[in-house]
């Protein structure tokens, strides 16, 4: 099992404030044990991602997108489920409440741990059942879900609030271990100073911002080809293969002409905030920095 958070992109303005943008993974089943509201968004070719209302995820200050498992060919997740299998790290014993204080021991450890293995086995065969028959994936993986991770990005300046409630006894195991993890990727991150102007640009690359100036605006098109990762949640495509600048330019593309507009990954791009030039509102769930989505409805 995998509970890892990866810094993507750390920058700060000239007044100190800081914006991160992790890419997290962790067991689906956290995931979904919090969440009380969910928009999945749909685009052609296999684009599907999840703007998360509430949730493990759920803070106002938070922007993020997430993986759906309707957008994995099966066989790819049913092999990621195989390579990395999820199970409790913590394996409480029943009692009143929502924490589990002690946890199984003995011979009841061991014959949870089976029963669990057991599950899994059983929902790897009868997803390839299903796949057999022909049934498409956003039902073949909906089972394999209890066993599977999902890849989230998020993206916020103010940390405070989602910390206190996460990193705390009572919180579930896995999702303390979590919040642990991304505050030793935020403190071990690289930070970059970005000028008035200048964007903050998660899974675009210095090279390619500098090898498109004159070619791609970066405050332009290079914040498309960013909202495309994003969506996706990685530099690579959902069969695995690293998309090309012109795929995610079109990615990005459709995105913004799609309506209802999918806006949730734009909301990852940001720029420093100017008083009196920008409005507060610019600055949505940020503080101190612009977000690209609130400048996009704004206008268009």
């Amino acid at each position: 099992m995998t509970i890892t958070a990866t810094s993507i992109l750390a920058s700060v303005d000239d007044t100190g404030k800081r914006i991160d943008t992790l890419l997290l993974r962790y067991p689906r089943f956290i995931h979904a044990e919090e969440l009380t509201h969910r928009i999945i968004e749909t685009q052609p070719e296999c684009l599907f991602y999840e703007a998360i209302a509430d949730g493990l995820m759920y803070c106002d200050d938070l922007s993020r997108s997430a993986s759906s498992s309707r957008a994995v060919p099966v066989l790819r997740m049913i092999a990621d489920i195989e390579r990395d299998p999820v199970a409790p790290s913590f394996w409480g014993a029943n009692q009143a409440g929502m924490q589990a204080k002690q946890e199984l021991a003995g011979t009841a450890l061991q014959a949870a741990k089976d029963r669990w293995g057991i599950a899994f086995r059983d929902m790897i065969e009868h997803a390839k059942a299903l796949a057999n028959i022909g049934a498409h994936k956003q039902i073949v993986n909906r089972i394999l879900e209890p066993f599977a991770h999902i890849n989230v990005v998020v993206t916020a300046t103010e940390w405070d609030n989602f910390f206190a409630l996460r990193d705390h006894a009572d919180a579930q195991p896995e999702i303390r271990a979590l919040a642990q993890a991304m505050k030793m990727a935020m403190l071990a991150a690289p930070v970059q100073h970005l000028d008035l102007g200048q964007w903050h640009l998660p899974f675009v690359s210095p090279d390619e911002i500098r090898a498109h100036q004159g070619h791609m605006d970066p405050t332009g098109n290079l914040r498309i080809v960013s909202a495309a990762r994003c969506a996706r949640t990685s530099y690579l495509t959902h069969d695995g293969r690293k998309s090309s600048l012109d795929e995610d330019v079109a990615l990005g593309e459709r995105l913004t002409r799609s309506r209802p507009f999918h806006a949730s990954p734009f909301e990852h791009s940001a720029s420093p905030y100017v008083p009196g030039f920008h409005d507060e509102t610019d600055q949505r769930n940020f503080r101190g920095w612009v977000q690209n989505r609130a400048l996009m409805e704004k206008y268009q």
